[in-house]
Formats: C-alpha cells, structure tokens, sequence
C-alpha cells in the first residue's frame, strides 16, 4: 500500500490505532473511539487494549504488533510512562503519525526532557512523525476524521465550512467549536500542536495549503516556536489567498531584558513576536471573540504594502450611542474615523438621505428604511476618503432582521470592504450577514479589533538567506573602535574616533576639541556606570586629567577591569537622537529595532522592530511609525532632520544579518540625526559576536 503523504496520514488517515484505548466511557481514553464512531469515519480503527478481547463492543488487539498491516495513524493514549515503549513500537512498524496525548515530556523536567530527546532521536532515524506531547489531537470534520479526546467533540454536528485552526492549546479547539457553532461559523480541520517536539504549528498548516477546501486559518499561539515552519507557512498561505489571523498569548510588559544593550529590554518576547507576525502577514487580534470573526473580512480586504499607512474609516449607523463605541475602541487603535468629504454629503442629500454633517453618518431611525440604509452604503463605499466602511445597526437587526440586514447583504459586492457591528443580541440577523459572507460582529471591541488588524495587516517579506545561528550561547563584547569598524563595513556611519593609551605622555588627535572621553574595553559594556564617560573636554591638559580620572573611576568601582586605553571622538550635536538596535532572537531570528534614543530610550517605550534584513521602504515605515520622529519633521517650525539618512542606517544596520562575523546583539545609542542633507552618525556602539 502506498505510504500516505503528511497530510493524508495526519488528517485523513485509511486507518487508525488507538494505543491504550478504555472500555470505561467515564475515562479519556474511551473518548476517540466514540467519537470517531459518532462522527461516521470511514476507516479502519484498531483499539490497543491488552487486558481486553473488545473495547467498547468492538474488536481489541493486543499490541500493535498483532494488527494485520501498520494504521496511517496511531493516537497514544497512555500514561507518560507508556509513551516511550508505544512510539518504539510504531517507528518499529512503520506508522507515519503518532499523536501522543499525555503530558509530562517538555515541562516535565529533567526526565520529561530526556523523554523528548529520545523520541526525538526515534524521528530522526526512522521519519515516524510525531503530533505532540500534549496534543488533544487532530480533526478533519470533511473526512469525519475526530482523532481527539477534546471532550467538546462529544457535541453532535460540529460546524463544517472553510477555515483550519492549529493551536497550542488543545482546550481552545472546543472552545472554538462551540462558539462557531452558536455563530454559524464552519471549520475544515483543527490541530492541537502540543509541545511541538516533532511536527511543528507552520509544518501541519503548510500541508493543508494545497486543500481548496481551506479557505484561511486561525493561530492560537502561545510564542512563537520553529519561526523558520511559520514564516514558510505564512508566506505560502499569502500566496495563495488564504488569510490568516492569530491570537498570541503573553502580551505583559516583563520585557527579555539582555545584560548588553537597551534593545533587549525594548525588544520583549511579546513585542518580537508582534514584528514577527507582522512581517509574516499574518493578522494578530487581541480578542478572542475577534479570532473567530475576523477572516470573512480580511478575505475581502487584502494585505498592503509596507507603509500604506491610510487608515481611514467610515461609519454609518441608525442609533448614534453604539457607533460612538466603535469610533471610541478604533481611536484607541490608532485608527481615524473620517468625516465624509462635502461631495459625499451632497452625494446623500441628492440621494434623499439627511445627516449631519459630523463624523458619525448618523441615519436615525430614517436608516431602518430598506431604500435610505442603502443609498448610505452606496455611497459612503464609493467615497475616495474611505478605506472601508463600518454600518452600526439598532435594535431592528433583533426584531426585523430580514429588514436590517438586508441592505448591508446587497451592498456586500462593493470592491471597498464593509462591516457591520449589531448593537442589540440579534442571532438570526448575524447567521444571515454571516451565510451571505458579510463581516459581522457580537460587539464594538471585536469589531475595532477586527478592523485595526486588517488595516494594519502588511503583506508578507519574503525572507532572505541568513547566517546567523540562533542556538548561540557564548558570547564576547567587542570595544567600541571594534565595534565601529563592523558598522563601518555594513555601512553604518560613526564619528571619528581614535584610541589613546591611559600613559601616554603627550596626545596629537586629528579632530579639533571640545572632545569626549570615553573608556575603551571589550568587558565593560555600560561605560557611564563606572565612571568612563567625560564630556566637554577643552584642551589637552584636560584630556589627560580626564584619562585619568576615568582611570581612576573604573579602578574603584571595577578593580578587576584592565584600563589600558580610552576612545576620545570630537563632540557631536545634531536635532536629537534615536536607539538603532540589533539582536538574534532565539526563535524569530535577527531583528533590527528603532526607538528614541539618549536618555529618553527608558522613559518612552516607543519603538518599532522589524525582522532583519530591511529593505528602504520598510526602514521609512518603521521611522514613520514612532512618535518621536515628528521632531524630526518640522515640528513647531524646527528643523527638518535627514530621516531618508536615518533609513538607510537602520537598512545598513539590518545587513548584519548577512554579516560572516555572527553578531548577536548590537546597538548605537544616541544615532545623532542631523538637518536635511546633513546625514546621521553613531557617537556610542555595542556589539556582541559569537
């Protein structure tokens, strides 16, 4: 018989074994017989019972060994001590899949991490795939495929339709059933990924892409695991059309802070995995309700490009208090709700619809009429100064909901994407705009969420060949000339600077004074801790007190630092500063981070991060996401700073990515940012190397 692809075995399996299967319908065990059963699957399913002849009435075999050919697919149900000599036995037998359900492997300490090493090393040298541990299990509801012990999956019926779900946690699967059900919202598959030892999150999506079937995914993510299989996944998803949405746990401030530079604290796990997701395509909401109804309109809104940085909305409503609270949730995203121009007001009044002339395109109780709701939508989704359109329906979407909804049904063609928020509990009204494919929505913050994510939604960067290995552990600081002829060979301009022996007796420099002096040494990262940083230094009898001061200081806080020479670089102003970092993530891989710089990088947590490399135009997008650029921009008729400079910075920064030197954390803080024409220069540098 021919060896089943991933896919097939994985979720649509001829047969499968269900290792350690109960007869006692009261246990966990017994649930996948059940409800494979249940469901109608077709296969052949072979209960593992050694102590029984027949499992809940059906035929139970001994061991695995005893089957009369190997299953597609094999669900481990027992106990963590039984795990090992089950998964042998399959790899042994050849099985392709086996989905391990008990827990106590990654987080199991040290045992639970030899366990993994092992079936690890099984994988590896048999190619058995493994889905978990910690896997509630796989489903393909076209298939009737329910190789799960998901309790919720005892519900008969469950919602079919287009959407694949993989998730972290398996607990969320008939969490989303359930509410998919009450919403009418259908699925083709949902994977509980477990801990990932094997088969990861982006390799299971990644097999289904070629299913037509499919129409866009959900993540439930609880970090980000085997980035490389999830951008892989992300980009092939975005070519072919199907979007995808992601909900991500672990979005406190607890920042991984890194003991070299500011960019680590800056650049938190949380904040890592937003640029990550980002960069990928992939939409990110921060609701769980908005991760269910949030892909009706990014299939009907596509990805754009890096910088389109419109967000404009329109909202019309008949009952002006609940289209206030959806303009109060988008504001807080950072999303503008546009006032119609005059030429769409008149374009309303030609078309007998009143309204006054603010933000909110209020139609009173005048919009519950079929012919006046839809002149509105017409018209507002025709308007230029609209990148999509949101319709607030009253309380008519709960007591005449054919009415309600109707005009946002017949409007749904528009090429511009429209949205409705329905203020009252109105099932019937939703299962309507749902089945006609119209984007809908229980509540204002889902609804703001939804559309936020898809405004801001960037298409995907295709990812480029790097060096950088993110299983790095050792690494060594190099000094700050060091530092800067790395910067000098990505492209990254610095202030001159040269090195002066702490004993020398008279000192030439080629730069004129005032001049700052700073301690040069591979071991002392932060120089202004210790007492290493002079500025304002005049003349060369004060450079040489200074030399020894810092001497002096370093000696009395460091006593086991080696001074041997300090950096002296003419003073340098310019309209400010900014933070340009760059670090490997252990996960996401190299990154590149702009922030405010100098004494502001603690105090403003304002920032923008990109995977790395960038390109010119993501580099102008990061600078026009920060607040603290504006200085730069004219601000209360001050100067204009070289901010094309700046970009062309944070790309050269970005090409460490490439560099054969494996840098893993590198910074420049204060990046000094000049007038127009005038450039950018780094003053202080950190780098790290492997």
């Amino acid at each position: 018989m021919k060896r089943p692809s991933l896919g097939q075995a994985l979720l649509a399996p001829r047969s499968i074994a269900l290792v350690g299967a109960s007869d006692d319908v009261s246990k966990t065990s017994a649930r996948p017989l059940r409800y494979l059963r249940s469901a109608g699957y077709e296969g052949t399913i072979y209960p593992i019972n050694p102590r029984r002849a027949t499992v809940l009435g059906e035929q139970a075999w001994p061991s695995l060994a005893d089957l009369p050919s190997a299953p597609d697919h094999a669900f481990i149900l027992t106990p963590t001590e039984g795990v090992m000599e089950a998964a042998s036995e399959c790899a042994r037998l050849g099985v392709p899949v086996a989905t391990i359900l008990a827990s106590g492997f990654s987080e199991g300490g040290e045992e639970g991490l030899r366990l993994v090493a092992e079936l690890q090393k099984l994988c590896a040298e048999t190619g058995m795939r493994i889905l978990g541990p910690s896997s509630l299990g796989a489903i393909n509801l076209r298939h009737k495929t329910i190789i799960t012990a998901n309790a919720a999956f005892a519900e008969p019926d469950p919602p079919t339709g287009g959407i694949f779900v993989a998730s972290h946690s398996g607990s969320l699967l008939g969490a989303l059933i359930s509410r998919g059900k009450t919403r009418n919202v259908g699925f083709a598959g949902l994977v509980s990924v477990g801990n990932e030892i094997d088969l990861s999150l982006g390799e299971i999506c990644s097999a289904t892409l070629d299913d037509p079937e499919i129409t866009g995914y959900i993540l439930f993510l609880e970090s980000i695991r085997h980035a490389r299989d999830l951008r892989t996944f992300a980009l092939a998803a975005a070519e072919r059309g199907k979007p995808v949405v992601a909900y991500k746990l672990g979005r406190s401030d607890a920042a991984a802070e890194l003991a070299l530079s500011h960019t680590g604290a800056l650049a938190g796990e949380d904040d890592v995995a937003a640029a990550f997701l980002a960069d990928c395509g992939i939409a990110r909401v921060f609701n769980f309700e908005t991760l269910l109804e949030t892909l009706p309109l990014l299939q009907r809104m596509p990805a754009r490009v890096a910088g389109a940085r419109s967000k404009r909305v329109g909202v019309v409503t008949t009952t002006g208090g609940g289209a206030a609270m959806v303009v109060d949730e988008l504001s807080v995203r950072g999303i503008d709700v546009v006032k119609p121009s005059d030429e769409t007001f008149e374009r309303l009044a030609a078309a007998g619809v009143k309204a006054n002339h603010e933000r909110i395109t209020d139609l009173t109780l005048a919009g519950t009429r079929y012919d006046i709701m839809k002149a509105s939508l017409d018209i507002m989704l025709s308007a230029p100064e609209f990148d999509i359109v949101v319709a607030v329906i009253g309380s008519s979407a709960r007591f005449k909901p054919e009415l309600a909804v109707k005009p946002a049904i017949d409007s749904a063609a528009s090429s511009k994407p429209l949205v409705t928020f329905l203020v009252p509990d109105a099932p019937s009204a939703l299962a309507m705009l749902t089945a006609a494919g119209v984007p809908n929505f229980r509540t204002p913050e889902s609804c703001a969420d939804a559309v936020a994510a898809a405004l801001l939604r960037r298409r995907p960067v295709i990812a480029s060949t790097t060096r950088h290995d993110t299983t790095v552990a050792a690494t060594r600081q190099l000094d700050e000339l060091a530092a800067y002829e790395l910067f000098e060979k990505v492209g990254v301009p610095h202030a001159p600077a040269v090195a002066v022996a702490v004993d020398a007796v008279t000192i030439t420099l080629p730069f004129a004074y005032p001049v700052a002096v700073k301690l040069l040494s591979a071991e002392i990262a932060h120089k202004t801790e210790v007492g290493g940083v002079i500025l304002n230094v005049r003349t060369e009898a004060e450079l040489k007190a200074a030399v020894t001061k810092i001497s002096d200081n370093v000696r009395s806080h460091r006593p086991d630092a080696q001074v041997s020479k300090v950096l002296v670089q003419p003073m340098t102003s310019g309209l400010g500063e900014m933070l340009l970092g760059y670090r490997v993530d252990p996960e996401a891989g190299p990154m590149v981070l702009l922030a405010a710089g100098g004494i502001y990088t603690e105090i403003y947590r304002d920032r923008s991060i990109r995977l790395a490399p960038v390109d010119v135009d993501g580099a102008r997008s990061m600078i026009s996401e920060l607040s603290i650029t504006k200085v730069f921009q004219g601000f209360r008729n001050k100067p204009h700073g070289d901010l094309e400079a700046l970009a062309h910075a944070i790309v050269a920064m970005s090409q460490l990515a490439h560099e054969s030197t494996v840098v893993v954390d590198a910074e420049i803080n204060p990046l000094i940012i000049n007038r127009v024409g005038e450039g950018v220069v780094a003053v202080d540098a950190l780098i790290a190397i492997a």
